[in-house]
């Protein structure tokens, strides 16, 4: 795109911006790149030689919950060393603006958008949180939330996991990839492919992952060295949504209140393509009862970029970089 056309488009996205009243933000994955998080998708889809495909299933947590722990153990461990990134720092001020009625939903499950403050009772995290814990009996209801104590047991310590690896290995059995992955496949191809438009969809650019930087083997763990609920004794979970699971419909139903109160006048789509469910549904329907799409992504079609949809922006690069400039128009004050 010429300089001339993308200083046309940022102007133009900026005045509907500030003459906007009510707005979405739809927030992916691509909003954690200069946050320095792992993303599990394309180069960096492997952990320990497991393919997080493989492990993010109820599957998976039913055969094997400690090797599962571990690797979310392991997710919080580097989201807790993570900083929200200026990108996160626009959103959670825009939360804050009182002549806008704005709302974010994050497919992402790390916490970092609430770390910069953005406003709690408008942010929807449609896949879970890392730092949520379900218990897993069917007659306890017990979540723990907001949970950032690590390790969550002495068994799940990163930094015996990764830092002492060589103590590691003389104390523990350890769990091989391949032979885990030979008894999840029969059940988790009905689960990855299950065509419920509720359920988690996989992530984008999932194929091709190149070999995991952590090389460490897995412990074998036992059911009394996890986390268990406080209520009922039970094994806890982590209360993220996977593969083949529903997306939480209290959240669905909030986020449906909003779009169904009044005509949103712009979303944000950020960090993602917006092309999977429910992302795309969102968009979608914004863009039929003619509200304005501002799409912030490092891949965006041709024509976005040049102008030649309607009410549709396109600004592409790192979207963290992005919103701080996009957003700049507009009176931040709280």
């Amino acid at each position: 795109m010429n300089s001339t056309l993308h200083a046309l488009h940022l102007a133009e996205f900026q005045e509907c911006l500030k003459q906007s009243r009510r707005i979405i933000a739809l927030v992916g994955a691509g909003l954690l790149a200069l946050s320095g998080l792992p993303t599990f998708r394309g180069s960096q889809g492997l952990w320990k030689n497991f393919n997080m495909i493989d492990l993010a299933t109820p599957d998976a947590f039913y055969i094997d919950p400690g090797l599962v722990w571990q690797f979310y153990a392991y997710r919080r461990h580097q989201a807790l060393l993570a900083r929200p990134n200026q990108g996160h720092f626009a959103l959670a001020k825009l939360s804050k603006l009182k002549d806008k009625e704005f709302v974010t939903i994050t497919q992402n499950v790390d916490g970092l958008l609430a770390r910069a403050g953005h406003q709690r009772g408008t942010l929807y995290e449609i896949h879970g949180s890392l730092f949520d814990l379900k218990c897993t009996s069917f007659t306890c209801t017990f979540v723990d939330r907001g949970n950032e104590d690590d390790p969550l047991t002495d068994a799940l310590d990163t930094y015996e996991e990764y830092e002492s690896e060589s103590k590691s290995k003389k104390q523990a059995k350890y769990v091989d990839s391949e032979v885990f992955r030979e008894l999840i496949m029969p059940l988790d191809e009905s689960c990855i492919g299950n065509n419920n438009k509720s359920s988690l969809e996989l992530p984008e650019d999932s194929e091709n992952p190149a070999a995991s930087p952590q090389f460490t083997p897995t412990k074998e763990l036992r059911e009394d060295q996890l986390p268990k609920c406080p209520a009922c004794g039970s094994l806890m979970r982590p209360g993220v949504v996977w593969f083949g699971e529903l997306l939480p419909l209290r959240v669905l139903a909030e986020i449906d209140n909003f779009l169904e109160t009044g005509p949103v006048d712009l979303i944000l789509v950020i960090g993602t393509s917006g092309t999977v469910y429910p992302a795309n549904s969102y968009v979608d329907l914004v863009r039929s009862r003619g509200g304005s799409v501002a799409i912030f992504n490092t891949d965006i079609e041709p024509e976005v970029l040049e102008g030649k949809i309607g009410k549709t922006w396109g600004f592409q690069g790192d979207a963290a970089e992005w919103l701080p400039k996009a957003l700049a128009c507009i009176n931040m004050d709280e």
